[in-house]
């Protein structure tokens, strides 16, 4: 399988998750008048649906991580959106219904007036939010499969899986020089992509790991732990290249690939 389709498969099955989570959260506001809108629109099966529904406050936050991560890879531009319906505004300084978000409905947030208090707005305000985020998601799927979508990071990330593979075989084989010197043009490939992603030029003629590591950091894509993590592969990598008196240990080689592997999966 692919990473196209994976990304397709996981997609699919979010879709499917968020869809019966948009049920839910109506089942969980309104229970009645949901009743009865899908009994009339199901008939006799409207129950059988409705005890198959999801927990919203136990499924949600799963689900809404999973997404995120997708529309982060898939549709970047949308990912500030996507998150502003979860999370609660640091400006807000007032509880409205323009201004409740999903995270006020998981803590059950009400705002009422007056001495009979009188509900201003309440759990059901959420329900357009996630509608939202639901529909940002199928953008993703509408982009994902046109024409117009750009695949060359997914064929990418299959390129290096492959050069991956080749590199945990030569250090299996005790090629440990090869093994580290390949999973090092892995990471440099990936911090070079990861620069095109955020839209960084990189004015210098033929930047190595270090050099791309510095620019993503003062461009603030990556944090100072993050900047000292590939710093470390970087010295590795050095070490399998251009040290030709000192041999790289085998636990050093499979320190950089694993740490390859992990910064391939996690820094987009």
């Amino acid at each position: 399988m692919t990473n196209l389709d994976r990304y397709r498969k996981d997609l699919d099955a979010l879709l499917k998750k968020g869809e019966k989570l948009f049920l839910a959260i109506q089942a969980e506001c309104s229970s009645a008048q949901f009743e009865r809108v899908m009994k009339k629109e199901y008939g006799e099966n409207a129950m059988d649906i409705i005890k198959t529904l999801p927990s919203f406050h136990e499924t949600y936050q799963p689900w809404y991580s999973e997404a995120k991560m997708l529309i982060l890879q898939l549709l970047p531009d949308r990912l500030s959106d996507f998150i502003r319906y979860y999370e609660r505004p640091k400006s807000r300084k007032d509880l409205t219904a323009e201004n409740y978000v999903i995270e006020d409905y998981l803590q059950g947030l009400t705002k009422t007036r007056g001495y009979e208090r009188i509900k201003v707005v309440g759990p059901d305000a959420a329900i357009p939010q996630f509608r939202q985020q639901l529909a940002i998601l199928r953008s993703v799927k509408a982009r994902f499969e046109s024409s117009l979508f750009d695949i060359h990071q997914l064929v990418q990330a299959d390129l290096f899986d492959s050069e991956l593979d080749a590199s945990i075989e030569l250090a299996k084989n005790k090629f440990t020089r090869a093994a580290g010197a390949l999973a090092g043009v892995v990471l440099e490939k990936h911090l070079t992509q990861v620069c095109d992603s955020h839209g960084i030029k990189v004015s210098i003629k033929s930047p190595v790991i270090s050099d791309l590591n510095n620019i993503l950091k003062e461009a603030n894509v990556i944090d100072i732990p993050q900047w000292r993590f590939v710093q470390h592969l970087a010295d590795i990598r050095n070490l399998c290249d251009h040290d030709k008196k000192v041999e790289p240990a085998a636990e050093q080689v499979n320190d950089l690939i694993n740490g390859v592997i992990k910064i391939t999966k996690t820094m987009f």
